[in-house]
């Protein structure tokens, strides 16, 4: 990677969907290093004082934003953009809420629901959840991507063949992701900035909390992937792996059935047995827990499980 960032995009350098048409904010080199100034999910609404009640006067036409679009010069459509992640510089403050609607077990969690968190900025310190639950932080950018070839505008919320809301944690420090270039320049953008998730983001959201990043840009001529993928640059769950883990299952032969199932029976177990309530479970499931698809040959019947580090405890 390069040295220092030659540049800083100001959050206020941000948009809502993708779209071919929107304007650059500036061009880069291949080669060069960028540090993005990231919102959080919910545009800013949240606050130290906000409340659950806060939560319906969400505007959500500027859910998700992100900062961009860059022009990566001399990127053409079949290309490839290689993203090397840089540092994050988390702002310290975040939230994680239910919201009516949405979220794997939104039929059983209805009422809005809304947890702020004050963490430490370094991110070296597990963020407090409760008295009683420590969460280890892990900073990640939610949403990286570029325009798609179809023209018009597309929503940031789905994620798609050139990226975007992808909520894979392991798109952090260290780690390079490639993307397929559909237009020229390909037009990037990046925002959805996470303190801490787990694999699933179950409850449909995460620490969600403002950052700054820094990313280094290159193009590969001619290798655009299929779809995303990336490399992670060592272990990816050690900072939970610690302490073990308490693992839940659902079996069937739906997946997305197995996955409530056992992500239900996790809410169920914490409540039980640490005496949580279980909106307060299903979000602490949703920063810090993980979804896997253990099994998926035998049929009839598929096995997801779901992993909640113990080390989260203390």
């Amino acid at each position: 990677m390069s040295g220092a960032p030659i540049r800083t995009i100001h959050s206020a350098h941000h948009h809502c969907g993708w779209d071919s048409s929107l304007a650059p904010v500036s061009t880069v080199a291949p080669g060069d290093t960028v540090r993005f100034e990231c919102l959080d999910a919910a545009n800013g609404h949240f606050a130290p004082g906000s409340t659950s009640a806060d939560i319906a006067r969400m505007d959500p036409d500027s859910v998700n934003p992100v900062t961009g679009p860059i022009f990566i010069d001399s990127a053409k459509p079949g290309d490839c953009l290689k993203i090397t992640i840089g540092e994050f510089e988390p702002s310290g403050f975040g939230w994680t809420a239910i919201i009516p609607g949405f979220g794997l077990l939104a039929d059983q969690f209805t009422e809005a629901r809304l947890k702020l968190w004050d963490y430490d900025r370094s991110a070296g310190v597990p963020a407090a959840f409760s008295e009683h639950a420590r969460v280890p932080l892990k900073p990640f950018a939610g949403t990286m991507g570029v325009a798609l070839a179809e023209p018009g505008r597309h929503s940031v919320i789905p994620p798609r063949r050139v990226g975007g809301n992808m909520d894979c944690r392991d798109l952090g420090t260290g780690t390079v992701l490639y993307l397929p270039v559909e237009v020229e320049g390909a037009l990037f953008s990046v925002g959805d900035t996470h303190a801490a998730q787990g694999d699933g983001e179950v409850c449909g959201t995460a620490i969600e909390s403002a950052m700054n990043v820094s990313l280094t840009f290159d193009v590969i001529r001619g290798e655009a992937p299929p779809a995303p993928r990336f490399e992670t640059p060592g272990p990816v769950t050690r900072h939970l792996d610690g302490a073990g883990y308490d693992v839940t299952t659902g079996v069937g032969p739906d997946l997305m059935a197995a996955a409530r199932d056992a992500v239900s029976a996790m809410v169920d177990l914490i409540s039980a047995q640490r005496g949580m309530a279980p909106e307060d479970a299903y979000m602490l499931c949703s920063v810090c827990g993980d979804l896997r698809v253990s099994e998926i040959v035998d049929a009839p019947n598929w096995v997801v499980a779901f992993y909640f580090p113990r080390i989260v405890w203390g």
